[in-house]
């Protein structure tokens, strides 16, 4: 049995669609960072217009994943660059929402820690084996992800409700985020350790 994914080299290894998806992320970056910090963050229409974009970037983070795999278009260049774009996204989203005072540092300096960490620790670990993205890890990802949406739009206080609801969903995302980085942490070294032990015990065979 063939596998549907395989590696593609050459020019094919960009121009296909979720590369091309994967480009007009990086590219939408620099825009919603200006429309976010446009007026210093006070005017509602680009706010809004900074949260749709940041929306649509993230929609095609999932869809460039969903078409690679299920098209067979896995390329050293997605795997290098999607997980690259995701964390600039979330980064330019956490820091211009601490720069604009609606955001406490300490946790985008946490989030972006892990998420530094982790990416770091995979290219350092791939050589003895693959971690899969675990179920927290993507849970994660989503509380973050709503979290950074809700702090994005432009809520006053006077939304109680919101106001609420949006610290509560990234308080969850904050402690999902250390949990998920600790877990990612332990089973990198488990790996490492697991590829040292065999390749020692073929080398003694």
């Amino acid at each position: 049995m063939w596998s549907r994914e395989r590696v593609v080299t050459g020019w094919a290894q960009l121009w296909n669609v979720p590369n091309m998806l994967t480009l007009a992320r990086i590219l939408l970056i620099p825009v919603f960072w200006v429309l976010l910090m446009h007026d210093d963050g006070q005017n509602s229409g680009t706010r809004l217009a900074a949260t749709a974009i940041f929306i649509i970037a993230a929609i095609t983070d999932w869809l460039d994943g969903y078409l690679a795999r299920r098209q067979g278009l896995v390329t050293t260049f997605g795997k290098i660059a999607d997980p690259l774009a995701d964390k600039a996204l979330t980064g330019a989203a956490l820091i211009g929402l601490s720069m604009l005072g609606e955001l406490w540092w300490w946790v985008t300096l946490l989030i972006l820690a892990r998420e530094i960490g982790v990416t770091l620790v995979r290219f350092i670990v791939l050589k003895h084996g693959v971690i899969p993205a675990s179920r927290g890890g993507k849970l994660k990802t989503i509380f973050q992800m709503a979290g950074i949406i809700l702090f994005l739009l432009p809520i006053d206080q006077s939304d109680t409700l919101l106001w609420v609801t949006r610290n509560v969903i990234m308080g969850t995302a904050v402690i999902l985020t250390m949990l998920t980085g600790a877990d990612y942490l332990d089973k990198a070294y488990r790996t490492r350790s697991a590829s040292k032990a065999a390749k020692a015990a073929a080398g003694a065979g």
